[in-house]
């Protein structure tokens, strides 16, 4: 049986010598590992089907990674990844100690920046150019942004810069008209407009190559009919520049993104100009296989399903749900309640509600430090605005939730979802540092459920409270063990357990499942402890922290980064309050976390019931 082609692909060099039908076999072969492997460890299977051939293209054009490609957002990159020599290791994507399912630099130099963010490639690769120009560095830079991804400001503070620079640079829109969600706002609207014209473009683009290819007067006739046009477009407004021109790059589009051949002469074209230059492409996201192409939103990012039916093994309700269903509760009941998302309507569970509450529901585009910013409008209008994000996306707000909202003591709600270790889409995307940077912002209250009745009352608490942000954390996925002793109060913190031990266990959010097993396990060897459950983290109650002092072992188990996490400010008040006992935190210690499941990365961090106890085990031996 003959090799397939994609088993002889050690390089980007390998497929330089094939024929364009002998890439478009490629890409067959590419897409359908694609789809193997995903329907297998789970990933991001519609963004990578829709790039296949755009990425074949990019890699016999230019000469990774000598020419630098920086992907945006970077979740879109596996058959960039197969093309790069990683062929051998795809199975293995986002495992742990496998590779990852973003760029990396630090695992192979064709992955040219890192990425895990939107908005980012075109300032990233504007500045691996600048960086060539102080090294006389002759070499190409391509930047890969989806229309998705022009949703967000760094994008256009990308693009502003870029547009003046006089070297080739060049920047490859992905248009598929989606993000995660449907793409929204008046960008999406342009570029459906653009999109629309393209015998107008095409045509543009044939006489273009027809005029510089004619010998001696080819440069100079074509010179003359573009500044023709250009008098014409500036005084007689008949087909106007488009945005990309104007911010000075020189449009190429749109072309079709599945037509290997087309996309190579157009990026051979871009190669050839001087300054920036804009190529857009059109793909559909979730090419070539049909469950995907139906339903791009629930491919973007999926669990493990069946390749024959498109199913996903179906789970427990998640946390992500259950708020969903409590916010339209709540919104029945309180006409004022508006719900925020940055392009994750799916994900965080507001699908009901955009159907239900049409004019109080609003998708932004990725654009979280709007998102926050708008919230404090709508906050200052008389609203109350919900704001559900995840974790990892929240971080691109802090100024805006500093400025836009707490100076100015405004009532929103941070309804952060995938708070903690989230798993195998690894260190972009583990949610470990919001209670560390909202913690130290003032006019901030922080809550963590551990179960969904408690996400009830938190919600709930925090929606008609009149205190200024307030923040609700809950994790990816649904409840862990349940104590039967265990009843729900409402109320910011809870002992639990036997008062009168010396041991207490401090925790919060899900860890407190972990905490109640360790008790339990540590009771059958003889061990009494107490928990120590805190359900609102900022501020800490006095009376947790009084309380807290009784015991003469303080173990804090902290879901989170350790610098200026809850687990440090509580041993600061104790000892700041005289306590005399050993206060031992476990966190998450000045690093960032690798992919791989959640309930690995817990047990590694001594994070799982398993981890408490020998932790405790251990300093009571000492």
């Amino acid at each position: 049986m003959d090799k397939k082609l994609i088993e002889n692909i050690n390089s980007p060099e390998d497929i330089k010598s094939l024929s364009t039908e002998e890439l478009e076999e490629l890409s067959n072969e590419i897409r359908q590992e694609i789809i193997s492997v995903v329907s297998k460890n789970g990933g991001h299977l519609s963004p990578n089907l829709g790039v296949v051939e755009m990425t074949v293209a990019l890699h016999r054009v230019f000469d990774s990674p000598r020419d630098k490609i920086v992907f945006d957002v970077g979740h879109q990159c596996y058959a960039h990844k197969i093309l790069t020599g990683r062929y051998g290791q795809i199975k293995t994507i986002r495992k742990e100690g496998g590779i990852s399912g973003f760029p990396s630099p630090n695992e192979n130099p064709n992955d040219a920046f890192g990425a895990g963010h939107s908005s980012t490639s075109i300032s990233a690769a504007f500045g691996l150019l600048n960086a060539n120009i102080l090294n006389k560095d002759d070499s190409y830079v391509v930047a890969v942004i989806g229309d998705g991804a022009l949703s967000g400001g760094l994008a256009y503070e990308g693009l502003n810069n870029a547009g003046r620079t006089k070297r080739n640079f060049i920047v490859i829109l992905n248009d598929n008209k989606m993000s995660i969600s449907k793409n929204v706002g008046s960008m999406a609207r342009y570029l459906t407009s653009i999109r629309v014209k393209p015998s107008y473009l095409n045509a543009k683009s044939r006489i273009e190559k027809f005029l510089i290819r004619i010998p001696l007067i080819g440069k100079p006739s074509y010179r003359l009919v573009k500044g023709v046009k250009d008098f014409i477009k500036r005084k007689v407004f008949i087909n106007r520049h488009n945005i990309f021109e104007d911010m000075g790059f020189y449009y190429y589009g749109p072309f079709d993104g599945h037509n290997i051949g087309e996309l190579t002469d157009a990026f051979n074209a871009a190669k050839r100009r001087k300054g920036p230059v804009l190529i857009h492409v059109v793909t559909t996201k979730g090419k070539g296989y049909e469950y995907a192409e139906k339903n791009p939103k629930g491919f973007h990012g999926t669990a493990p399903f069946d390749i024959d039916t498109g199913l996903t093994k179906s789970g427990s309700r998640s946390y992500s749900e259950v708020f969903g269903e409590i916010l339209c509760e709540l919104a029945e009941k309180n006409e004022r309640i508006c719900a925020i998302t940055a392009a994750m309507q799916l994900g965080t569970g507001l699908s009901n509600f955009a159907q239900k509450y049409r004019s109080r529901f609003f998708d932004v585009g990725i654009a979280e430090e709007h998102a926050v910013t708008f919230a404090g409008g709508l906050a200052a209008g008389g609203m109350i605005p919900v704001f559900a994000v995840y974790s990892t996306f929240l971080q691109r707000s802090y100024d805006q939730i500093i400025h836009d909202a707490s100076i100015q003591k405004l009532h929103i709600i941070l309804a952060i979802d995938r708070a903690g270790i989230v798993g195998e889409d690894g260190k972009t995307h583990q949610g470990l540092f919001d209670v560390s940077f909202l913690n130290g912002i003032p006019n901030v209250t922080i809550m963590c459920p551990s179960y969904f009745d408690e996400l009830y009352i938190m919600l709930k608490n925090a929606v008609f409270s009149e205190k200024n942000i307030v923040a609700v954390r809950y994790p990816r996925g649904g409840e862990l063990f349940r104590h039967e002793d265990f009843k729900t109060k409402n109320r910011p913190y809870t002992f639990f357990g036997d008062e009168k031990s010396d041991i207490l266990i401090v925790t919060y959010g899900r860890l407190f499942s972990y905490a109640c097993e360790c008790m339990e396990s540590l009771k059958k060897r003889g061990i009494s402890s107490c928990i120590l459950k805190l359900n609102t983290v900022k501020p800490i109650d006095e009376g947790a922290v009084y309380g807290a002092m009784r015991y003469k072992g303080c173990f804090f188990f902290e879901e989170g980064i350790a610098c200026g996490g809850i687990g440090e400010h509580l041993c600061y008040l104790m000892y700041a309050r005289g306590y005399k006992g050993k206060f031992y935190l476990t966190a998450i210690d000045d690093e960032y976390v690798e992919q791989s499941s959640v309930a690995s990365a817990l047990k590694r961090y001594k994070l799982d019931s398993e981890g408490m106890e020998e932790t405790i085990l251990k300093k009571l031996k000492m």
